[in-house]
């Protein structure tokens, strides 16, 4: 059985080592990287997928800006799962929860990097994501969205930075670490 949890500041350690074996070092020149850099992961979005006391995936969201007019919205991913353990639906199932999870605490927006039919299964699509950009090398048929509320996207465009610092508010650490077991 996997327990998807609430990641906790002491699973980034076994979270660094999974995305090294993954995606290795060259993933830190991404764009996606670069939005992510000084600011905080959303610790109460952050999921973590543990197997018999194994850690077999996770997911975190960061939050991002679109466009001039500062549009708060999330950015999926990192998303990754064990090499050993691809094809179990792990990584599926970290995104519906968390996802859901997004919904319910008012999020609106969320983007991505990624191949379109893979992320299409949650909800992203290409079309949702017209008229956003990406600083940086980013192939636009990569660039993904998804709208938790539905319109959010109507009438945003621009390109997408990260939010500062300031602006983001102190998340407190899950008291509750279990969310789900499949």
């Amino acid at each position: 059985m996997i327990d998807y949890c609430c990641e906790l500041p002491k699973d980034s350690g076994q979270i660094e080592h999974l995305l090294d074996r993954a995606f290795g070092p060259g993933r830190f020149a991404k764009t996606a990287y670069r939005l992510r850099e000084a600011v905080d992961y959303i610790p109460e979005l952050s999921l973590v997928a543990w197997e018999e006391g194994v850690m077999r995936g996770s997911l975190r969201f960061w939050p991002i800006e679109i466009g001039d007019a500062h549009t708060p919205a999330l950015l999926l991913g990192p998303l990754v799962v064990d090499p050993e353990h691809r094809g179990r639906g792990i990584a599926l199932r970290l995104m519906e929860l968390s996802l859901q999870k997004a919904a319910e605490l008012g999020h609106s927006i969320v983007v991505l990097v990624g191949d379109e039919p893979y992320y299409a299964r949650v909800g992203f699509s290409a079309a949702a994501a017209r008229g956003l950009s990406m600083p940086g090398p980013v192939d636009r048929a990569r660039l993904l969205a998804r709208e938790l509320v539905p319109g959010a996207l109507n009438g945003i465009s621009g390109l997408i930075h990260k939010t500062h610092p300031a602006k983001v508010s102190t998340h407190s650490q899950p008291t509750e670490r279990l969310v789900a077991n499949q």
